[in-house]
């Protein structure tokens, strides 16, 4: 894997990321915690759904690995989620009206 490679692997993980702890709601860090989220939604995600016994959806293959996009997002939102429960605090949105 080329630098350039693990560069875009890591782009997409953080996006990934960031779309779970925005499904979430709860806002730990910025992107390079989006990053370490999207990775770890992606471990998440995919064994659940082997788990359970459910395809892979869509998956974006990056020098030889495969990097499933759905699972790491319900595995990132299901672990930013898991965090606000065990830290007690979620973000909420104020409403000005």
């Amino acid at each position: 894997m080329s630098v350039l490679e693990l560069l875009v692997l890591l782009l997409i993980a953080g996006i990934c990321g960031a779309a779970g702890k925005a499904i979430a709601g709860y806002f730990p860090g910025g992107f390079l915690a989006s990053i370490g989220v999207g990775f770890v939604g992606a471990l998440l995600g995919t064994w659940l759904a082997r788990l359970i016994g459910l395809p892979e959806l869509f998956s974006v293959n990056i020098g030889g690995t495969a990097f499933p996009i759905i699972w790491s997002i319900l595995g990132s939102a299901l672990f930013v989620a898991l965090i606000g429960l065990i830290s007690g605090r979620f973000f909420h949105r104020r409403s000005y009206v």
